[in-house]
């Protein structure tokens, strides 16, 4: 297949320092805002320009808009995210998740995916090559969304339901997913965040060892 060269659109026109420094995960989402076509495709050619092992460009993305699919993908992933609570913790709702737990905040999702006004998929062939090829389109994708004003969260799903998903939307059996994005208008703002230090999360030449800037 022939390759296309692209040029960035101007739309980005936010600072890439900006749209990183006031990113944050997004779990409420706006039904009442639709995301466009012009949108998406800004979105996912950004991501389609992030570097990947020996260009071999594994990363396949699966968007689903229509709102009745997007429902009950909603119900799989609400099923999906308590059975990882319950795999990891024991919980099976939210009076099991302790008050002071980040997972009261995560706990939303499960119950938002429903309304999202876009969620995508993304998958990779059977190549090979890793999800280190993967997701650094990701993370172009989540950065354009962010700079066109659009909330977004990577979050994953469970074993679980993967194959009901996979049969719903027709994905074929070769194909190995990595992880879930819903796109919208936020409900609530953006960043700033509050990051552990790098000081603190960074070793300098051996393990251990502080930076420079410690």
């Amino acid at each position: 297949m022939e390759m296309v060269r692209l040029n960035p659109p101007a739309e980005l026109t936010m600072p890439v320092g900006d749209a990183m420094y006031s990113q944050r995960a997004i779990r409420r989402l706006d039904p009442n805002r639709p995301v466009t076509d012009a949108q998406l495709k800004i979105i996912l050619d950004s991501a389609s320009k992030a570097p990947n092992g020996g260009n071999a460009q594994p990363a396949r993305y699966l968007v689903i808009r229509e709102r009745g699919a997007i429902k009950e993908f909603g119900k799989l992933y609400f099923e999906a995210w308590w059975a990882k609570r319950r795999d990891a913790y024991g919980w099976t709702s939210k009076a099991d998740i302790p008050e002071d737990s980040q997972y009261r905040f995560a706990a939303g999702l499960a119950d938002e995916m429903v309304n999202a006004p876009v969620v995508i998929l993304v998958y990779s062939n059977s190549t090979g090559v890793a999800a280190s090829s993967t997701f650094p389109g990701v993370q172009n994708l989540l950065l354009s969304a962010r700079a066109l004003g659009l909330g977004t969260v990577l979050t994953t799903l469970h074993a679980d339901v993967m194959e009901q998903v996979n049969t719903m939307f027709g994905v074929p059996s070769e194909m190995v997913f990595h992880c879930c994005i819903p796109i919208g208008y936020p409900r609530g703002n953006f960043g700033p965040t509050s990051r552990l230090p790098t000081s603190v999360t960074t070793s300098w030449d051996r393990w251990g060892n502080p930076p420079p800037w410690k």
